[in-house]
């Protein structure tokens, strides 16, 4: 049974990654999940924020300290509340390439241009095969429209693709107003994959402390359905390798995401709930799957059910809203 995939210029054993979280922070854990199978490696996001705090420390550290000695300015202050700052990121990059021989794939989070994209670059030179650029914001400027939010993230798609030569992956979150022709402009502009979707960690309210507090779910498989119907559209729309990552549990979610046109299937909640050894059982049942149907490869099943070739399109579409509030009945005795 063939189940190699090609992802970001990358040819992997088969499509399931351990996707972007704490699991590359230590590298033993690294070395069980190439143990386990895993045929690359993702790394948890170095964020804008985090760069741009560490570049105004660096700016005002040598500012204000240089007329004091020499050596003052390599004496930087270390911005806190952060798991890796920017040199440990680097270095361990550098670990992980030396403990294992799958290829290792950073990731960075921001939304706006400037001088944090150059870490890109030193990302690269440190031996990251490919990046993830995970677009998570949340726009609240009543004066700028979609167009403007969409204009300002293609630019920083080109401006990232031409400070390092590894593929880009765009990681999107589902609230465009128009995404597939938002996807075709990140193609247009560079985009070596797409990512669908980061997950939207959402504030809550704690009505007896009167405040607004972070609140951290690890994913089940009821996020999934928005995910695989965006796969199913976008794959029959784009050439590049498209990924999905949230709500992937279970050897029928795996198999569902590759029907729907998903090249890499990447995984993090289930891992973090069932450790490493949890990539060898969903590849096993994958596997196991394709061989009682007589499939030969996992190419075959890939995109097997998307917009372009399931037996009824418009379940992805508006039909499919109308056809289940129009068949609903309630359940006898129910009030």
């Amino acid at each position: 049974m063939d189940l190699s995939v090609e992802y970001l210029g990358l040819k992997l054993a088969h499509p399931l990654l351990p996707g972007a979280s704490p699991l590359a922070d230590e590298v033993g854990t690294v070395r069980a999940l190439e143990d386990a199978g895993a045929p690359a490696i993702v790394m948890r996001s170095l964020f804008e924020e985090q760069l741009t705090q560490e570049q105004l420390s660096t700016f005002m550290a040598t500012e204000q300290h240089r007329e004091l000695s020499a050596e003052a300015s390599s004496v930087l202050p270390e911005p806190a509340g952060y798991r890796l700052g920017s040199d440990a990121y680097l270095e361990q990059i550098r670990k992980i390439r030396a403990a294992v021989k799958v290829p290792v794939i950073a990731s960075l989070n921001g939304t706006t241009t400037g001088g944090w994209l150059d870490f890109a670059r030193l990302i690269e030179e440190a031996g990251a095969s490919a990046l993830e650029l995970n677009l998570y914001s949340v726009p609240t400027d009543p004066g700028r429209d979609g167009a403007a939010v969409e204009r300002d993230t293609l630019e920083l798609v080109r401006t990232l693709k031409g400070r390092v030569k590894i593929p880009v992956a765009m990681k999107l979150s589902p609230f465009y107003t128009s995404l597939s022709n938002f996807a075709r402009g990140l193609e247009e502009a560079g985009a070596d994959g797409l990512i669908v979707f980061n997950r939207v960690f959402e504030p809550d309210i704690d009505v007896d402390a009167l405040e607004v507090k972070r609140v951290l779910h690890l994913s089940d498989s009821s996020e999934l359905p928005l995910r695989l119907r965006w796969l199913a559209i976008l794959s029959a729309q784009r050439r590049i390798p498209l990924a999905i990552s949230g709500g992937v549990h279970e050897v029928g979610d795996v198999i569902r995401a590759l029907m729907a046109g998903a090249t890499a299937v990447q995984l993090v909640s289930t891992l973090l709930r069932n450790g490493p050894s949890r990539l060898l059982s969903l590849r096993a049942g994958l596997e196991r799957w394709l061989v009682e149907r007589e499939y030969t490869s996992v190419r075959q099943l890939r995109g097997s059910m998307n917009l372009k070739a399931c037996p009824d399109p418009s379940a992805y579409q508006r039909a499919n809203y109308i056809h289940l509030l129009h068949g609903w009945r309630e359940h006898p005795g129910a009030l």
